[in-house]
């Protein structure tokens, strides 16, 4: 069976890589705005995506409760407490801060991205040490009111990998409501993100509506339906 388990693995990567690439061809012209295609990936273009977002909705004007999961140095974290200054808005970022807790892809060892809290004074903002598995469900515990108020949630979706993205999706199930924002940063790997949210959608029949994608889907965002 170790002989088997590295033919699995590849045979699991061609089922949602085909399972991505009909997903393209079936939801690229649904985007509000897209920049499929485009011959190279550029992460710096990743704000026009979280501006486009807040256009869209209004954000910049609007509480919103943003949750961000996968903090890394708080380069995003740090654009959207930035970009939106509402007194009520809150600001919630939970990560290891002691990088990937497994392997990632071909390239990336547990261990790899790894960053210390960021330096934030901004006291709308909240940190969340440890695995999400470990942090994120005292947290919903703790907060099951503050997480049914009528307030947009923007749940950004970048720990990379399958499993944490998947728990996350699993535990904030049953507080999503329709207007919230999902964004996935590494949407476009088939067998981590992109298999998360296929998975998520099938087995708890969440409709996600594609609204904004930038670095050929590598980053996406939806809207809960």
């Amino acid at each position: 069976m170790l002989l088997l388990k590295p033919i699995n693995h590849l045979f699991g990567f061609l089922y949602h890589f085909t399972k991505l690439t009909y997903w393209v061809q079936t939801n690229s012209k649904k985007f509000i705005k897209s920049d499929f295609y485009t011959p190279y990936r550029d992460y710096s273009k990743r704000p026009f995506l979280y501006k486009d977002v807040m256009d869209h909705y209004n954000l910049g004007s609007n509480p919103v409760h943003y949750f961000e999961f996968g903090v890394a140095s708080g380069v995003s974290f740090k654009w959207w407490l930035e970009n939106n200054r509402h007194a009520d808005s809150q600001f919630f970022g939970f990560d290891t801060f002691e990088g990937l807790p497994e392997n990632w892809g071909g390239f990336y060892q547990k261990g790899a991205m790894s960053h210390g809290i960021p330096d934030i004074s901004d006291e709308r903002a909240k940190f969340y040490k440890g695995l999400f598995q470990e942090t994120l469900v005292p947290f919903i515990e703790d907060r099951q009111a503050f997480l049914k108020l009528p307030i947009r949630k923007v749940i950004h979706l970048d720990a990379d990998l399958f499993t944490a993205t998947l728990f996350t999706l699993s535990q904030l199930y049953p507080y999503l409501n329709k207007g919230d924002i999902l964004i996935y940063d590494e949407f476009s790997v088939a067998n981590h993100e992109f298999k998360a949210m296929d998975l998520f959608q099938e087995v708890f029949y969440v409709k996600c509506k594609p609204v904004f994608a930038q670095n050929n889907f590598y980053q996406v965002a939806f809207e809960i339906q």
